[in-house]
């Protein structure tokens, strides 16, 4: 029987189980993996520092898992399509296998690799993974992509038939020479900063890793997570979204977990299929595909009119509240987490995203940038829909006369301000009564809680009722430029 090589390219795909082109390769002969790191490829968005830490956690993982089956990762660094050409004339390669993403960038490699290699490679192919429905094959009933979630994703599970996911392989054939490989360390993934300390302290990358907390999420949070995923001060979020990011677990996975589990509890698929959970898988899959269909949106509004809007761009604001020093306690806390552990919860991220934009009027793609560098589970795709969504500017978005309430917000989602009183240390001894307006308590209660207002704990930055004054009337001010 011929033995055939297949270059494996891992992307944002780095597991072992359920990867169909890995399996595909398997079938074929020996495997070469390959992870090439372009981050001035052009058209690229270049990962944050807190991205690149985890990224190079995982590829380390990746391929410690593949030494493990008798394989290797292959590091190359350079421009995607020359590269890829050079790897697989060194291996004498005749398939080439990867997984789909759906960035334009992402789109037109795959474009450019079919062309350049499709002429000498006898077997070039790409599959589904990142996402669970392609982007492109799914429009409503005037031919148009999606701007609303609901229908979109009601359309999604109905026509949703995912395959039982794939094994992982026992071992891999391997080529008799390896070809050359960088280093890790070479790429200088690891920002030497201290930040990083506290990224490391929080979290284990990888896909091992990633499947212990899948396994734990649905097994003991699943059922609670309708009602707990709104409180930052309990464990009540699957914390997947870095693992999903990089591919160290896939979507389908996830699905099939949830799906078995609903089984062993006798629960109807029409119940689990409207968890909430599942539907903020559905909310990952709209922001895939809204960026495969309005690919200008992680710089510029889906809603043209907000170019008209009247920003405010002051940098000590901008300044304060990146450093989680805006008087605010629920916003200082979630950017302190953030600055932390390069995560925030998901409730706080749209209280810290609404301060930003209808507080201090700052243009989003401000507060998108900073998400970008700081987050381990920064992802464009997502990071767009949520900033545009906050601003009013986007895809079903949030209206912008919605204007979070800092203190009533804190209130009701920290109701007993265990949150508060982690990140902002200063303020654990103030009554629960003023943790989130610690300017209306009294100088009694003040010195009993040793706080200093504008010495231990800045005084608010804004006045809450002029802010939101001032974003309604630059709301008005953009309606009326139409």
């Amino acid at each position: 029987m011929e033995q055939h090589t297949t270059v494996v390219w891992f992307r944002r795909d780095l597991r072992l189980h359920d990867h169909a082109a890995l399996a595909a390769a398997v079938k074929r002969g020996n495997v070469v993996p390959v992870y090439i790191w372009s981050p001035d490829e052009e058209g690229e968005v270049s990962p944050g520092a807190a991205s690149r830490w985890w990224l190079h956690q995982s590829l380390s993982q990746l391929d410690q898992a593949l030494g493990r089956l008798g394989s290797r990762l292959i590091f190359r660094s350079g421009p995607i399509v020359p590269t890829l050409e050079k790897l697989c004339s060194e291996v004498n390669a005749d398939g080439l296998v990867w997984h789909r993403m759906y960035e334009v960038s992402a789109i037109r490699h795959d474009e450019a690799v079919r062309a350049r290699l499709g002429k000498r490679i006898s077997y070039i192919e790409s599959f589904p993974g990142y996402l669970m429905v392609e982007p492109s094959t799914l429009l409503n009933q005037s031919g148009r992509p999606y701007q609303v979630f609901p229908p979109f994703w009601k359309r999604c599970v109905q026509g949703l038939a995912l395959k039982q996911p794939i094994s992982c392989p026992r071992a891999l054939d391997s080529p008799k020479v390896w070809p050359k490989s960088d280093t890790l360390s070479e790429w200088g993934l690891q920002p030497p900063i201290p930040w990083t300390q506290g990224i490391a302290a929080r979290w284990t990358p990888g896909e091992k890793a990633a499947r212990i907390l899948m396994s734990r999420f649905v097994k003991k949070r699943v059922l609670q997570y309708g009602t707990q995923r709104n409180r930052p001060d309990c464990d009540g979020t699957s914390e997947l979204s870095p693992s999903l990011h990089f591919g160290e677990i896939s979507p389908g996975q996830i699905w099939d977990a949830l799906r078995r589990f609903a089984e062993r509890e006798s629960i109807a698929a029409p119940v689990w299929k409207g968890w909430q959970f599942v539907a903020e898988l559905g909310w990952r899959e709209f922001a895939g595909y809204l960026l495969h269909h309005f690919p200008h949106t992680p710089t510029e509004p889906l809603r043209p009119e907000f170019e008209r809007y009247p920003w405010d761009s002051t940098k000590e604001h901008l300044s304060a509240w990146q450093r989680g020093q805006t008087g605010y306690p629920i916003v200082d806390a979630g950017m302190r987490q953030l600055w932390t552990t390069g995560w925030m919860h998901n409730r706080v991220r749209m209280i810290v995203a609404s301060f930003l934009v209808k507080h201090l009027r700052i243009p989003w793609q401000e507060g998108a940038d900073w998400f970008w560098d700081t987050l381990v589970d920064a992802d464009l795709a997502n990071n767009t829909l949520g900033w545009q969504w906050t601003t009013g500017c986007g895809a079903d978005a949030s209206p912008y006369f919605r204007i979070f309430n800092p203190m009533t917000q804190g209130e009701k989602f920290d109701p007993h301000g265990g949150y508060v009183r982690r990140w902002v240390p200063e303020l654990a001894h103030l009554p629960d009564k003023y943790l989130n307006r610690p300017w209306e308590a009294p100088p009694k209660i003040l010195t009993q809680a040793k706080v200093r207002l504008g010495v231990d704990y800045p005084n608010p930055v804004v006045d809450h009722g002029v802010a939101r004054q001032c974003a309604l009337d630059g709301y008005a001010e953009m309606r009326a430029g139409r």
